[in-house]
């Protein structure tokens, strides 16, 4: 996953991939929208909460109440005893149902990685020091120019293999 050519260039072109369709008129389709949110199944709902609030800003919209709680049965229902947060529009769960030791394996059917985007690549070189400072394991930040995007992969506590991905800068006009 980490062993990236910093040159290698996708022979695919972004924007031959966009396709120009109106929401909802393509018969026989469901027409969706964006991601509403998404849960990950973790080992350790503590440190997975500080990984994703404390590095990547998100914060808590809802936690499971304490053992012993009236309402913590019915919640358990839905939140599993995790928690979820928000970071913009996104929500993302935490879902503590993995036996500890347990790690993410992207080669089994389910997610193989979750990419959240950012301004810059000088928002992925700063953030590469950051996951260095903190001991994340990471990449090196790779140009997929076929796709007009900058790279940097990484990984949460549970191994899941997750991305930052930056818009290429337009090149600066050398013609003054």
């Amino acid at each position: 996953m980490f062993s990236g050519d910093n040159s290698e260039e996708m022979p695919v072109c972004w924007d031959a991939m966009s396709v120009d369709v109106e929401e909802g008129t393509v018969p026989g389709q469901i027409a969706t929208g964006g991601i509403h949110h998404l849960r990950l199944t973790v080992t350790d709902v503590q440190r997975s909460r500080e990984f994703y609030t404390s590095l990547l800003g998100f914060q808590v919209a809802v936690e499971s109440p304490p053992p012993g709680d009236p309402g913590a049965d019915e919640v358990f229902k839905i939140l599993f005893g995790g928690v979820v947060m928000i970071r913009g529009n996104l929500l993302m769960g935490l879902r503590p149902m993995a036996p500890a030791g347990d790690r993410f394996d992207p080669d089994r059917v389910g997610l193989d990685h979750l990419s959240f985007d950012v301004a810059s690549r000088e928002d992925l070189e700063q953030a590469a020091r950051l996951f260095d400072e903190h001991g994340v394991t990471h990449g090196v930040i790779t140009r997929l120019a076929g796709f007009g995007i900058d790279v940097l992969p990484f990984e949460d506590p549970d191994g899941i293999q997750l991305e930052l991905t930056a818009p290429v800068a337009p090149a600066a006009d050398a013609g003054g």
